[in-house]
């Protein structure tokens, strides 16, 4: 299924609210669409109905990863912890992200589909002063989870102007990855709110849910880097020049 085509389909007749997306993604039948395009692992567009209400969905499922020689088997489980760590932050920056096992192709990850333009990405959206902060919000959170895949096409922007970072699967390893296009805000300052929700995290730790989805020391590694956050006050810098993923977009 084309990009062209997902744009020209259009939402659901009834779009639900958001807080009745999880029982959808959780409880509802599912109808595979189509498989997304140049993805390297198997990812399939759904769409998930219970009663009169549907939603689609991005379904990763375990089965159709591809081994990595650095990152441990299970992508799909930080596609859900990248979502569970945005929402204890209270960031919105990973779209609800669920994990579900009775699919065709077994567990996996299901992530609500944003209805994008998706001719937009990073390096056109940054022309745009207003989203600015959205971008510092997302480096902060990249920074984080650890983010080793972080391309231009993996922020996507939708109708209410709302910039998600989606494919989060390449995240929370114990080493340091990062990897991303977003360096443009380097050496500026973290806004106090956002710092205020760090705190918060460092303070409290991870919620019970994160012990299943990531290893020990994946876990006191994302503190380690909070606290990193913390203690710098301000956006790292790439001296290096080479934390880029390829392609960038």
């Amino acid at each position: 299924m084309s990009e062209a085509e997902l744009n020209n389909e259009g939402p659901p007749e009834q779009e639900p609210s958001d807080e009745g997306v999880a029982e959808l993604l959780s409880n509802g039948e599912i109808e595979v669409l189509g498989r997304m395009p140049w993805s390297s692992n198997a990812t399939f567009l759904i769409e998930a109905s219970l009663d009169d209400r549907s939603a689609r969905a991005i379904y990763k499922p375990h089965a159709g990863e591809r081994p990595l020689w650095d990152f441990p088997d299970g992508l799909w489980r930080r596609e859900v912890a990248a979502h569970e760590l945005s929402a204890h932050l209270g960031w919105e920056v990973v779209p609800l992200t669920i994990e579900r096992d009775d699919m065709v192709h077994g567990m996996g990850s299901l992530q609500r589909f944003i209805d994008a333009d998706f001719e937009e990405h990073y390096f056109t959206m940054l022309e745009e002063d207003s989203l600015h902060p959205q971008f510092v919000r997302m480096a902060a959170f990249d920074f984080v989870s650890n983010n080793a895949d972080r391309k231009g096409g993996h922020c996507l922007i939708d109708s209410a102007q709302h910039v998600w970072g989606i494919d989060n699967g390449l995240s929370f390893h114990a080493e340091f990855k990062l990897r991303t296009v977003i360096w443009e805000f380097g050496g500026d300052p973290i806004p106090a709110e956002l710092l205020e929700d760090l705190q918060r995290l460092v303070d409290d730790g991870l919620p019970p849910q994160f012990t299943k989805l990531l290893g020990a020391f994946e876990r006191d590694a994302l503190l380690t880097r909070a606290r990193a956050l913390l203690r710098e006050g301000v956006l790292p810098i790439d001296e290096t020049g080479n934390r880029y993923p390829w392609p960038l977009v």
